[in-house]
C-alpha cells in the first residue's frame, strides 16, 4: 500500500492532481486510520495506463 505522496512521486503527478482523481473516481483508494493508501496493483494499473 502506498501513500498518496508515494503513488504522485512514482507516477510524476502533483500530490494534489492524485488527491483529485482518488476523489472523482479515477484511482481506487482506501482510507486506513486517517490515511489514503492505494494499492500496490492499482499503482501497477496506473503505470500501464489503463
Amino acid at each position: 500500500m502506498y501513500t498518496v505522496r508515494e503513488v504522485a512521486k512514482i507516477l510524476k503527478l502533483h500530490y494534489d492532481t492524485v488527491r483529485r482523481k482518488i476523489k472523482a473516481g479515477q484511482i481506487k483508494a482506501v482510507k486506513i486510520g486517517g490515511t489514503i493508501r492505494i494499492s500496490e496493483e492499482e499503482v501497477e494499473r496506473l503505470k500501464r495506463g489503463e
